[in-house]
């Protein structure tokens, strides 16, 4: 079996975890927090960083820490995992779907722009699969028009637009580090802010509005949304080893872009200025009704793949009467290939071998 993903566990995770266990600082207090964070912060870059229990509570946190409510709107992909639009919709503010790009699979600025209104508060990008945005278009969006901007970098850990980390153009950011991802804690995520109040809004709301001034005091309605110092601890063995891992991701992403050569499909690109940190390799397929087909030979000869999200707006909860062609075409046609870091290059071309076994039949 070829699993689509595994993680990466070779630096001092154990070491670290077994040095919460012998201290019995196991839960969301303990020195790995803290290093974690600040270590966070120094590699990418970032002003303010804090930990969280995953990607998907740092996204509703973010936007709580923000502000967002009812009455506002935000504009996202709707090409993007649920979680971008569920959070938001937990916030009670509104959500306004945008259309993505043929060539990035990433939103579209000039459609974002069509859908901007007086009630609109903030704009959510999301780097696709480990690419960036284009940023210094979407940063001059938001300036022109006073919006805030939220950066969902679940998938770009290590992802670079012109030589800066994706996570630090937005007012705030967030990570994910679920067992999946380029450095994983198992569950886990962050909040990046570059401002040191909204930091400290956020570190409030996700430690259940504690007071700092009176024991066992909670002055509002809040969350608890804290990472243990166990999650921490993997977390800070991983990111001791981060360069090595997107290093050894971007020669998986290369053994499949030279293997793929002249099969009737095309790779997730890298774009000028920007650095892909390849959290899937993934490829589109000329032909939309060849996907299926194909993952299921694949699937038999024991090689995993997954689809490319589904827009957001074609599903129950959060349904429009939209359409977005782009978005639809490219969810039809995508699919995601094994792309863990310690993938081979056998098993690259074990795979790629496959595929052109099913062009060729």
């Amino acid at each position: 079996m070829i699993p689509v993903y595994q993680p990466f566990l070779g630096g001092r995770e154990k070491e670290y975890v077994n040095q919460c266990l012998d201290s019995t600082w196991i839960s969301s207090r303990g020195e790995f927090i803290s290093r974690f964070e600040s270590e966070f912060a120094q590699y990418i870059g970032a002003d303010h960083a804090t930990t969280v229990s995953n990607g998907t509570v740092a996204l509703h946190l973010a936007m709580a820490a923000l502000g967002l409510g009812p009455g506002d709107e935000v504009i996202v992909p709707t090409l993007t995992y649920v979680a971008s639009v569920n959070t938001i919709m937990q916030t009670g503010a509104s959500v306004v779907y945008a259309e993505s790009l043929a060539d990035t699979w990433n939103v579209s600025v000039s459609d974002i722009r069509s859908r901007i209104t007086p009630k609109t508060k903030a704009v959510m990008v999301v780097h696709l699969y480990g690419l960036s945005c284009d940023m210094d278009a979407v940063v001059a969006l938001c300036k022109e028009h006073d919006l805030l901007l939220i950066e969902d970098c679940a998938e770009a850990f290590g992802s670079l637009y012109k030589n800066q980390h994706v996570g630090t153009f937005g007012d705030v950011a967030t990570f994910s580090f679920f067992g999946n991802k380029t450095i994983t804690t198992g569950e886990g995520g962050m909040v990046v802010c570059k401002n040191k109040d909204i930091h400290e809004r956020a570190c409030h709301l996700k430690s259940q509005g504690v007071s700092k001034t009176r024991e066992y005091w909670h002055d509002e309605l809040a969350y608890n949304y804290r990472m243990t110092n166990i999650c921490a601890a993997i977390g800070l063995a991983q990111l001791e080893r981060a360069d090595e891992i997107i290093a050894l991701k971007r020669q998986v992403a290369d053994w499949y872009r030279e293997a793929l050569e002249g099969l009737p499909l095309q790779m997730h690109a890298e774009q000028p200025g920007t650095r892909h940190s390849y959290w899937m390799c993934s490829v589109l397929l000329d032909d939309a009704e060849q996907r299926q087909p194909l993952r299921d030979h694949l699937k038999s000869k024991g090689i995993e793949t997954r689809p490319l999200f589904a827009p957001a707006n074609t599903m129950p909860h959060c349904k429009t009467d939209q359409t977005f062609p782009v978005a639809q075409d490219l969810s039809s046609r995508g699919m995601n290939l094994p792309s863990y870091p310690t993938l081979t290059r056998e098993q690259v071309q074990q795979v790629v071998e496959e595929i052109r076994a099913y062009f060729s039949a």
